[in-house]
């Protein structure tokens, strides 16, 4: 039709093809055809746009509306439309009906018609004109330049209604077009700092007055505005300081429509390029914020004031106390964010007073909060402590209070500490044998105090080292076993801390020769523990201390020192970001292993290795991410899974003298006693030091001989290979999922037994950018077979420059596991300098067999 209406070459050719069309379209009326109904709609609208009647097709519109479809009720309201119409209301229809249903394409045709209703007197159609252009300009960006003059007019206005939405016009502009935000920052700042000063200095109006404030609603559209033209110019900032410190001295904060103003103020003076004073009467407003009885606004004023310590700390600073108040809400929510922070408030001058509070705190928390709190105590002690003595107290203080939700790595870090502290072994088990008379039930606790009653034992019965801040103390050889055996026997002790009492006392065998009589009885005890680590233990310990007292004091002897450098760079080799890139491949003879920080080294002798304890180790492949600090304590009590190539072990001279002393380790080879030849295996595998395996009592390793003999019995009969090995288990490395300039996304992964289908993803997120990301959100799809679960986030703030990550857990299943892999989509969202930003990305490098 429309090809043959633009052939004719006379009107009178056009109105007769006209004609013919509106005939044919009159008789599927009649024929009440649904097919075509919409198509014939279609032709009529464009019948009507070269000004032919075409009102016998109204009834067909409504029949369009009320029909199903959504193309048949587009077609239907399009053709109702009448922007042209001479009454307001149903052009007002019109306007409502294109801004929700319009497609891009009829937003580029009908742009200029909502354009032209710019110039209209009526103020019900401008304000509807500029909600309609709001949503043309997301469906096409492109048009943002047609409206950049029609929006700035808009702000010239005097009725409320018709400012609100040219406003809300402006700030969509500025999002949808750098030439927008460039031309509004010129020809609008003016206006607005006008509007606003003209707003809030106006006599009381009683159609727009809310709790003795004029429209606030308006107060708050205007400050939006001002803080994305203001962001990163200081000319529009400078012009914008004054009429902000006014809105913020003259607003009353004792209604909620006055502190809704105050917060956009405070976020708008954040947000641009402020004087210094400015900002500190923002932050004032926040502290203000802090006291009041509200805990909506109180969580909010948390929420800005940990995006304002990046831009003025010092200000912030001065609220300390009044968060530390916050910490102890009776609001959860607002308790966690003021945990974060007072974590980020502390530094090296206010590190000791703010540490004394959250420990007097720790005393009375909630059991619910005491694991966050914990947390955060921890990690400040460790960082800012300059003081082993220092670092000392404060850990025992936390292990005394809240020791049941201290995470093994930190009593970890405390151990090394305290190993790289001489002056101060005395002093720590004196003070670690008190705290275990009043605290027992803490089980962090115990272990520290076990491990170093095992190793000082003698300077806590010779008062060695005593220090002028301590109180002096009366301990015999029998009071300190007499602790060791109640963690021993103590019904709610873990496996771990029994078997770390196990070695106690067979430390303190050597060094409380009338005692050892009486320990052996103790340990002997535990052969009929329903636990087998602990009835192995109980039974070889039994046999040193009755058939090898020559051997016994160098088995025994104390730990060497431990180099905290090589504990943090191993801690760091084995966390959950690090494992995958921890993982080497196997090194051959002499030829040099890739470490994970990219240096090569060649592997140390065995020999070597016992006495370097600051060599870089290849990381084992065990269900504990490689801690070695486990095997050195000797409570590595999981077995670990075997691994391709990376699982047997070498035998030499060296080798034998070490399963002599690594008791519970693998079987020696066939030839250990026909020769003393050292196996040509040891060049195919990776250096594993034999440090690490002088304590781990039950670790397997398995023995690349096949036929290998009875294993030789060292202690008097005992079976050197009981622990059983994990069946069906294996360690999946962790992936990159992600990683941009700015992100990065590590993926971990686990399994519980039995469970093929289900696997447990813990993801970690890292922001390698100078910038916050606030409102952190992940978000992830997976295909159809797979079910995803995700767990909330640790948090919604990821600091900067690698300072802290996130961490997540997430569950998925695979109903078609071991047919179809994985795979999975993601999408995150976050805000920079309160800038909506977005990532999306595919991960489909996921292991294989999950």
């Amino acid at each position: 039709m429309i090809r043959a209406i633009r052939a004719c070459k006379t009107a009178a050719e056009e109105r007769g093809v006209v004609r013919k069309e509106c005939a044919v379209i009159r008789a599927a009326i009649s024929e009440n055809d649904p097919d075509y109904r919409h198509r014939n709609l279609a032709k009529l609208m464009f019948i009507h746009m070269l000004g032919y009647p075409t009102h016998f097709g109204q009834m067909e519109c409504l029949k369009l509306i009320a029909s199903a479809g959504f193309p048949e009720k587009r077609i239907g309201y399009l053709g109702l439309i009448d922007l042209n119409h001479s009454n307001q209301y149903i052009v007002g229809l019109a306007i409502c009906a294109l801004g929700n249903i319009c497609s891009a394409e009829m937003a580029r045709d009908l742009a200029p018609e909502v354009e032209r209703l710019f110039q209209t007197r009526d103020p019900n159609i401008k304000k509807k004109a500029a909600l309609c252009s709001i949503r043309i300009i997301r469906k096409v960006p492109d048009l943002s330049e047609n409206f950049m003059s029609p929006a700035a007019s808009l702000l010239k206005e005097k009725h409320h209604g018709v400012l609100i939405a040219g406003v809300q016009l402006c700030t969509e502009l500025c999002k949808a077009s750098a030439e927008a935000l460039d031309y509004l920052r010129k020809n609008c700042t003016e206006v607005l700092v006008r509007i606003l000063k003209d707003v809030s200095n106006s006599p009381y109006a009683p159609e727009y007055d809310i709790a003795g404030i004029t429209d606030p609603f308006l107060h708050i559209r205007v400050l939006r505005l001002m803080r994305t033209l203001g962001q990163g110019d200081a000319d529009s900032s400078d012009f914008m300081n004054d009429i902000l410190a006014q809105v913020a001295t003259k607003t009353e904060s004792n209604k909620n429509a006055g502190n809704a103003i105050l917060y956009e103020c405070v976020e708008t003076i954040m947000g641009i390029e402020a004087t210094s004073g400015l900002r500190v009467l923002a932050i004032n407003i926040l502290g203000r914020f802090l006291s009041n009885r509200d805990n909506n606004i109180r969580y909010v004023a948390l929420n800005i004031l940990m995006k304002a310590i990046a831009i003025d700390a010092q200000a912030v600073q001065r609220h300390r106390a009044t968060t530390l108040e916050c910490v102890k809400d009776s609001d959860a929510s607002i308790r966690k964010r003021a945990l974060e922070l007072v974590f980020l408030l502390v530094n090296d001058t206010n590190v000791k007073p703010l540490t004394k509070d959250l420990i007097e705190y720790l005393e009375v928390s909630d059991q619910e909060f005491k694991g966050d709190l914990t947390v955060k105590i921890c990690l400040i002690v460790e960082k800012f402590s300059h003081e082993k003595l220092w670092y000392i107290d404060q850990m025992l203080k936390v292990l005394i209070e809240a020791g049941n939700f201290v995470k093994d790595e930190i009593w970890h870090a405390l151990v090394v500490v305290i190993s790289n502290a001489p002056d101060l072994h005395g002093y720590t088990v004196r003070s670690l044998y008190k705290a275990l008379q009043n605290s027992c039930e803490q089980e962090s606790l115990v272990r520290v105090a076990v491990w170093c009653i095992g190793e000082y034992g003698e300077l806590l019965i010779n008062n060695v080292g005593v220090l002028d801040v301590e109180e002096p103390i009366t301990v015999t050889e029998s009071d300190a076993v007499d602790v060791v055996e109640i963690s021993l026997k103590r019904h709610s002790s873990d496996i771990t801390t029994r078997a770390m009492s196990l070695i106690a006392l067979l430390k303190l065998s050597s060094r409380f020769p009338p005692c050892s009589e009486r320990m052996r009885e103790i340990i002997i005890q535990q052969k009929g523990s329903l636990v087998l680590e602990l009835q192995q233990r109980s039974l070889e310990f039994n046999a040193i201390i009755q058939k090898h007292q020559n051997i016994k004091s160098s088995l025994v002897e104390r730990m060497p020192v431990l180099d905290e450098s090589a504990y943090h760079n191993k801690k760091a080799a084995s966390a959950p970001g690090n494992l995958s890139e921890g993982k080497t491949s196997q090194a051959t003879g002499g030829a040099s292993v890739k470490l994970p920080n990219g240096v090569a080294k060649t592997p140390a002798a065995p020999l070597v290795d016992l006495l370097d304890l600051s060599s870089d180790d290849i990381p084992q492949p065990s269900s504990s991410g490689g801690d070695f600090l486990h095997d050195l304590l000797g409570i590595g009590l999981a077995p670990s899974p075997s691994s391709a190539g990376g699982g047997a072990m070498s035998s030499s001279g060296v080798d034998a003298l070490l399963d002599l002393l690594s008791i519970g380790e693998a079987p020696v080879q066939n030839d250990l006693l026909a020769s003393n030849s050292v196996s040509t295996s040891q060049d195919k595998l990776p250096s594993i030091s034999p440090l690490e395996r002088l304590s781990s009592v039950s670790s397997p390793v398995s023995s690349q001989s096949t036929g290998a003999a009875p294993v030789v019995d060292l202690l008097g009969g005992l079976s050197t290979n009981s622990s059983a090995s994990a069946e069906g288990s294996s360690v999946y490395p962790s992936i990159v999922a992600y990683q941009s300039e700015s992100l990065k996304i590590m993926f971990s992964f686990s399994k519980q037994p039995g469970n093929q289908q289900t696997t447990f993803i813990q993801a970690m997120y890292t922001n390698m950018s100078s910038n916050v990301y606030t409102d952190f959100l992940f978000q992830a799809a997976v295909p159809k077979f797979v079910q995803l679960k995700l767990d909330p986030g640790s948090s919604n703030i990821l600091p900067s420059s690698g300072n802290g990550s996130i961490t997540q857990r997430m569950v998925i299943t695979n109903t078609q596991h071991g047919q179809r892999a994985l795979g999975m989509r993601l999408r995150i969202s976050y805000k920079v300098d309160n800038q909506d930003k977005m990532e999306q990305g595919q991960v489909n490098n996921f292991p294989v067999g999950l």
